[in-house]
């Protein structure tokens, strides 16, 4: 009869009673505050969620805890209720995110704190942006406003890149998990981009949330290609950015980083030639001045050579005239020509007279 107790074992109570709350309940989102936490062996997550009026026991493991908890913080669990072989009722948890400004507020300086102990967000280990990247990846949802914004500003700025995208959704549970196997994709490719962009337009904290994942976070500080993220609005600064390479106060703003304007470019070039030809034109007059300076240098040294040698002339051609025989004639002198010996004839010049005569006679001196 239907009113006649169930004669069960106690653990067919307990299967029973479980096989009712998978069928009734096999998936519940409850929110409430997080109290008695703690984890066991480093492996087992253990607290109650409370409101004002009761309390259930919460079980999980710890590399499900996405983001740090504690006492006192405003959760929400999705968890499915059980009833353990103790007899204990209590939830096992599958996802647990803080709610409210402050839960939200509390868990970020948590889990930021314990990554910057780690050196995650360290200056030294930033590396800038390529100068003119040709291939770059994205990763952001395709629909969203934030995305196009990027494209738009994009190819308005220098176009022509090869872009790659990675459409994921970018708010709500599955997110994180999406843009990190995006972020492996990129950076297993045998031929990977020269940057890595992440960009989602603004939204609540419990929107962007999912860019405080430390799954994410890390994946985004492990990646070998360089990182640079345009998320929210310029207030808005997630662990992701912190992580990244390079961050951008929004996603035009990260467009902006990537590549120059061309128009600008173009007028900084056009600016360059301009500077450079006058800078041409002013160093052919100083060389010309130089040369000038150089020739009437030239020019006068050698008109004091000439001048130098035009008397150095003058003293060799008096030197000619003094030792000129004819010259030394006109003064009296005679040339003798012949052997001065006893009966040998010798020829006698004078300035106008050639005499020949006898030798009669020699003395020495």
């Amino acid at each position: 009869m239907a009113n006649e107790p169930i004669n069960l074992s106690v653990s067919a109570f307990v299967a029973l009673t479980n096989q009712i709350l998978d069928t009734a309940f096999p998936t519940v989102v409850i929110e409430g505050e997080v109290a008695s936490f703690k984890v066991n062996q480093g492996k087992f997550v253990f607290f109650d969620l409370k409101d004002s009026e009761a309390t259930v026991g919460c079980f999980m493991t710890l590399w499900q805890l996405k983001t740090p908890i504690e006492d006192g913080m405003r959760v929400q669990v999705v968890a499915t209720p059980k009833l353990t072989n103790w007899g204990k009722f209590s939830l096992t948890v599958q996802t647990v995110k803080p709610v409210g400004e402050g839960s939200l507020k509390r868990s970020f300086e948590m889990l930021k704190a314990k990554l910057a102990a780690e050196g995650l967000f360290d200056s030294d280990r930033k590396r800038p942006l390529p100068d003119m990247p040709k291939r770059i990846a994205v990763i952001s949802s395709v629909q969203a406003a934030g995305y196009a914004d990027f494209i738009k500003i994009l190819q308005d700025r220098w176009g022509g890149l090869e872009v790659e995208v990675a459409s994921v959704q970018v708010q709500g549970s599955v997110a994180a998990g999406q843009i990190i196997r995006a972020i492996q994709y990129f950076n297993e490719q045998p031929r990977p981009a020269e940057a890595l962009v992440i960009v989602r337009g603004g939204g609540s904290a419990d929107d962007l949330a999912v860019f405080n994942d430390e799954e994410l976070v890390r994946a985004v500080a492990a990646s070998r290609i360089p990182t640079l993220t345009g998320i929210g609005h310029e207030v808005d600064t997630s662990l992701v950015d912190l992580a990244s390479d390079v961050r951008a106060a929004t996603p035009s703003n990260a467009a902006q980083l990537l590549v120059p304007d061309r128009q600008e470019m173009i007028a900084a070039t056009r600016q360059l030639v301009r500077t450079a030809a006058v800078s041409a034109i002013k160093a052919i007059d100083i060389i010309e001045q130089q040369i000038v300076r150089k020739m009437s240098s030239a020019a006068a040294r050698i008109e004091l050579n000439v001048d130098t040698l035009l008397e150095e002339n003058k003293r060799y051609q008096s030197l000619v005239r003094a030792y000129n025989p004819t010259a030394i004639l006109e003064r009296g002198y005679a040339i003798i020509r012949g052997q001065p010996e006893i009966g040998k004839q010798l020829d006698i010049e004078t300035n106008k007279l050639v005499i020949r005569t006898e030798v009669q006679h020699v003395t020495k001196k």
